[in-house]
This record gives C-alpha cells, sequence and structure tokens, in this order.
C-alpha cells in the first residue's frame, strides 16, 4: 500500500527544452531529461507544457503503444498521422491518439501569426498492440457548467473520448474564482494548474505549479483565480 503523500511541485522544478520554435516545460523524465525518481504519477507518464512558435511544430515522427492526449489552451495545432487522420486542435477539443502497433504523425501550429500553448500527456495503455486509433470531441459545453469534468477516460464516463486504459481518467476544470471542486479520490492524483491560480490543502498553486497526490482521499481545490486545471486520476503505477 503507497504511503498518503501530497507532494507539491512548482513551475520553475520542471525540465525546460528550448529551441527556436519550442518552449517545452516537462513535468516527467522527457528525452534527455531523465530522472530515474521522476519518471510519473500513477498511470501518466508524459505531461509536457508547450509554446510553439507560427509556422513551427514537430515534424513526422513515431509512436507505439502508448495514449497521447493534447489539450489545447491558446491558439489552434495542426494534427497528421499515418493512419489518414488529420484536423485541427482547438481549446475545448479533446484529442486522443492511440499509437498501438506503430504510427507517425506529425503536430504543427497552424497559425503562421500566433503561437499555440498545449499539454500533451501520455498514458501508457492497458495492452500493447492494439490498432492504432484517432478521436476527438469538443466538450466545451461539457465544462460551461464551471466544475471539474472527465474529458478522457478509460472508465466508460459519459462526455469524455475514450482512452485504451481502464485505470486512469483525466478531468478538466474551467473555474471561476471562489469556485472549490473535489479532487477525484484515486490512489493517485496528479493536479496541474495549466492558468490561474488555487489553494489546495493550505498549498497555493500558480500558473504551471502540479499537486502530486498518493492515497490522499478526496482533497477540496479551491480556485482563487479564473483557473483552468487538468486533472489525472490512477488506479495504479504505469509499469514500462
Amino acid at each position: 500500500m503507497p504511503t498518503t503523500t501530497l507532494d507539491i511541485r512548482p513551475a520553475a522544478s520542471r525540465d525546460r527544452t528550448r529551441l527556436d520554435w519550442l518552449d517545452s516545460h516537462h513535468s516527467f523524465s522527457f528525452g534527455h531529461h531523465y530522472d530515474p525518481a521522476n519518471i510519473g504519477h500513477g498511470l501518466l507518464i508524459v505531461s509536457n507544457d508547450d509554446v510553439v512558435a507560427p509556422g513551427g511544430g514537430f515534424s513526422t515522427h513515431p509512436h507505439r503503444d502508448m495514449e497521447i492526449v493534447t489539450w489545447v489552451l491558446e491558439g489552434e495545432l495542426e494534427h497528421r498521422d499515418s493512419a489518414g487522420h488529420e484536423g485541427v486542435i482547438y481549446p475545448g477539443l479533446a484529442q486522443r491518439m492511440s499509437a498501438g502497433t506503430g504510427i507517425l504523425h506529425s503536430e504543427m501550429n497552424h497559425s503562421s501569426t500566433e503561437p499555440v500553448h498545449f499539454v500533451q500527456m501520455w498514458v501508457v495503455p492497458d495492452r500493447p498492440g492494439i490498432r492504432p486509433g484517432y478521436e476527438q470531441l469538443d466538450v466545451n459545453a461539457h465544462l460551461a457548467g464551471g466544475d471539474l469534468v472527465p474529458v478522457a477516460s478509460g472508465r466508460g464516463d459519459e462526455g469524455a473520448i475514450t482512452i485504451h486504459q481502464a485505470g486512469a481518467a483525466m478531468h478538466v476544470g474551467r473555474l471561476a474564482a471562489g469556485t472549490t471542486v473535489a479532487l477525484p479520490d484515486a490512489p493517485y492524483v496528479h493536479a496541474f494548474v495549466a492558468r490561474g491560480a488555487a489553494s489546495l490543502d493550505g498549498h497555493t498553486l500558480t500558473t504551471g505549479d502540479a499537486a502530486r497526490l498518493t492515497e490522499a482521499g478526496p482533497i477540496a481545490l479551491t480556485a482563487t483565480d479564473d483557473t483552468e486545471v487538468i486533472v489525472w486520476a490512477s488506479d495504479a503505477v504505469a509499469h514500462r
């Protein structure tokens, strides 16, 4: 049984990759930024907070056996993959790509004049070798109520895109200042403040900060400013 913990990770503690077209902050080990003590939380193993310059982006590259969820905060991101899927992801359009047996894809800023800001998250699937797939769903109406709602789930949550991992779900809240929500009661919870500010169990979280909860029970989060928060709840730890 894991020990009960509440681990606050300030935005400044994240590793950073800077290129002429990319400014990326990594919540967990990623690429050459490797720390064996920071390889994920629960079933979430990648959470990259990316800003891509106008006209820039990730050219065609491969993935395998991974559930990849992309959430745009500002701007528009153009997606293309080797299975023939293509489209433009905008704020409130949840997107999942299942890499499965192998897929190639690219992600480019759709604008030649404005940056795009998005968070990309990877979850280990239930089983390897599934058929590659893609799903997207506009959940803006779902979020308009100002609560914390599931937007990507392996648990059959209504109104959410599906991920091939029954032990994980991603929730998003667009919270007005003063709103209080209960974080999911799950063995592993990762709460990331994408923008704004919030209070959690006496701790202040601002843009880019995260909290990693382990067996912490249902804890209340209160927005102290207009805030967008991304919360992953996991039943287990990823094994790779």
